[in-house]
């Protein structure tokens, strides 16, 4: 997995990880089967991505390849975890930032890819 996608799917996993801690009271590197389900679909969602090494951020992309039920979780986990990521893990959320404002260029993505 590039590098892009592997930063995704940790900082994917951080926030599911936390929401798991806080929302259902596992600890450690443990999730409860629910989040451990969503968080093996995101990955392989962003394994799969469209844009493959030129990935934007999902939150930018306007291809939306999670299932709506999915989708509808992972937005609740987004929203929840979101505003702590900064405290509980500065450097994804930096380098997620970062990505979001300077690498996420959706119509240059698809252009590469379409090339």
């Amino acid at each position: 997995m590039a590098f892009s996608r592997r930063l995704e799917a940790n900082t994917v996993q951080k926030m599911i990880a936390i929401y798991c801690h806080e929302m259902h009271g596992t600890k450690g590197n443990n999730l409860c089967a629910e989040c451990l389900k969503l968080f093996d679909y995101s990955e392989k969602r962003i394994d799969k991505c469209f844009y493959g090494d030129d990935k934007p951020v999902c939150s930018k992309c306007q291809v939306h390849c999670y299932k709506p039920e999915m989708r509808d979780r992972i937005k609740e986990v987004m929203r929840y975890s979101g505003p702590k990521m900064m405290f509980k893990s500065p450097l994804l959320s930096i380098r997620y930032m970062y990505r979001k404002i300077f690498k996420s260029n959706v119509s240059s993505a698809r252009k590469s890819k379409e090339n």
